[in-house]
């Protein structure tokens, strides 16, 4: 069967019915536990600077910063936040947490303000692993909630021990967590349908979403969309490790017992010859990053690289004629937080727009908002579900309304509405729920309209995304001042930047006198939409509003 491994995974002696493997095939750290076992001097990972770890010093790693965690007091089944850029210490944090059994929260670097405190509250952790130049912006926070061990960098603890203790925060020295390492590590006992991760997903009527995801869900979302990898392959994770697609290309590289190559954040002039350094032979590019790859001038060095396979989500160009410049094949799939790559292309697809088709083992309907399938060419909701249990993340942490209208009716809603043709070919139209997709983040509209709305002057809010020439969108403020105030742009946008993740200020203001709504006094996002505001909204970029992210290096 295409997709699945069928020497790792035992059959029924009737029926051949496919089982979820063995522990020691999708569990984490028993994966590099069995990997420093069967090939220690192999290499599994390479980083920027060019080091790299073998199976087994990833294993010793593991083993040591496991130790002290688990006398640190981190025990199995504990959420631990983990907020730090890409790099050898939250590459081993993520190992070791789950090494103990602890569940690993990781937060978007960019997080502040009040879409952190959600975070942090939603979370239920009491311990935090830190990067120095983000350890400040806690203390900005008006609640906590458990939070109460910060471990960052030896210096930051020393010097600002006093300033976090008046907050009730006790700072700790990341370095008292590197330990002998204790043989027994990983602990016993972990299974496939364990937790190993919550995933902060954009919320739509309300805040982020923490979703529940288990080994195996992340093992099945990595192996699949990694389909084609070979042992001999190395694979760039050149996305941040708090993002699921990192994550799952991660866990698809080793479950398929090839190497990953880990970079910082992407840059279109050096991406090629940075992954050539690194001996990368496999990518994925999301949102505009393949679209800036394409529209930058033609070089003989086009082809210098050892890149073979590409994945670029969503695929928004002409397939054949990025292959046919850069000589690597390219290929696309559907996927979210919740699922595990559900649909996917075949090499170099000919089909423009499509976002493939349903792989083995998935079962995918489109449906009306009754949940009765539509028919064929018509628009509508995709739903999903698995042949196997835990393919696909079973809720959302301490939201059951959430869960249980996610997963109607017995299969999970994905919120996107979408279209099949005669062949199978699924393609993306809008989304029921209220987010926004920009440069491959997720963005709740709800989160941005509560900060909008939190500058002084400002009546109502909508906040929409507007279609960006660089792919998939902008985000745009539509807002209604209070009677007698006016409200300037540069001060609004001044004001939300000191408050938003860099990626959700909006670059379009758009001022009106009244929100269209229903009768039931519903804001109509979908007349907004419809107007195309962002013609004649006042435009940040235009206006030479800059709006920076911050610069972290692991």
């Amino acid at each position: 069967m295409d997709g699945i491994n069928p020497a790792a995974i035992p059959h029924e002696v009737s029926g051949a019915v496919a089982r979820i493997p063995a522990d020691d095939i999708c569990v984490l750290p028993y994966i590099v536990a069995r990997r420093a076992r069967e090939q220690p001097d192999e290499t599994l990972v390479v980083f920027e600077d060019l080091s790299s770890w073998t199976n087994q010093q990833a294993l010793d790693h593991m083993r040591r910063m496991g130790t002290g965690l688990q006398q640190a007091g981190i025990a199995r089944d504990d959420k631990v936040l983990v907020w730090m850029p890409n790099g050898k210490l939250a590459l081993n944090t993520w190992f070791s947490l789950n090494a103990v059994g602890a569940v690993c929260v990781s937060i978007n670097t960019a997080y502040k303000g009040g879409v952190l405190e959600h975070v942090i509250g939603n979370s239920d952790a009491k311990v935090m692993l830190c990067h120095p130049e983000l350890a400040d912006r806690l203390l900005e926070l008006t609640n906590l909630s458990q939070l109460k061990i910060i471990y960052t960098s030896a210096g930051k603890a020393a010097a600002d021990a006093g300033r976090f203790a008046a907050a009730g925060l006790e700072l700790r020295s990341l370095d008292t967590l590197d330990l002998d390492a204790d043989e027994a590590l990983p602990v016993a006992g972990l299974k496939p349908w364990d937790v190993q991760a919550i995933c902060y997903t954009s919320g739509t009527t309300g805040p982020s979403k923490g979703v529940l995801s288990t080994y195996y869900h992340l093992y099945s979302m990595g192996y699949e969309c990694c389909y084609g990898i070979e042992a001999s392959d190395r694979y760039l994770v050149n996305i941040p490790l708090f993002h699921v697609a990192a994550t799952l290309v991660v866990y698809g590289a080793l479950a398929r017992d090839a190497s990953i190559a880990l970079m910082g954040p992407f840059k279109t002039d050096t991406f090629l010859q940075t992954g050539k350094a690194l001996g990368a032979t496999c990518c994925i590019l999301l949102g505009s990053m393949a679209g800036f790859l394409m529209r930058s001038p033609e070089q003989d060095s086009d082809r210098d690289h050892f890149l073979r396979r590409v994945m670029v989500v969503p695929l928004e160009l002409d397939a054949p004629a990025m292959s046919a410049r850069f000589g690597f094949n390219v290929y696309t799939v559907f996927n979210m937080s919740e699922v595990s790559c559900p649909l996917r292309s075949e090499d170099n697809p000919v089909v423009r727009g499509s976002c493939g088709k349903v792989r083995p083992g998935i079962q995918a309907r489109l449906v009306d908002k009754h949940d009765c399938e539509v028919t064929l060419g018509s628009p509508g909701e995709l739903v999903l579900r698995s042949e196997l249990p835990w393919t696909m993340s079973h809720g959302y942490y301490k939201n059951p309304e959430a869960t249980a209208s996610a997963w109607r009716n017995g299969w999970f809603h994905t919120g996107d509405v979408m279209r099949v043709d005669a062949d199978g070919n699924y393609f993306f139209i809008d989304r029921v729920k209220d987010s926004i997709r920009r440069r491959g983040e997720n963005i709740s509209s709800f989160e941005v309209e509560a900060e909008v709305l939190a500058f002084s002057g400002i009546f109502e809010a909508a906040v929409i995304g507007v279609p960006s020439d660089m792919g998939e969108e902008d985000v745009l403020a539509v807002i209604v001042a209070k009677p007698g105030h006016t409200v300037r742009n540069e001060e609004l946008l001044g004001f939300l930047q000191e408050r938003l993740p860099y990626f959700m200020v909006p670059r379009y203001i758009h001022q009106i006198a009244e929100l269209p709504k229903t009768s039931t006094a519903k804001v109509e996002k979908h007349v907004l939409r419809s107007q195309n505001l962002r013609a004649s909204a006042w435009d940040r970029e235009r206006e030479g509003f800059s709006v920076k992210r911050d610069s972290l290096k692991g």
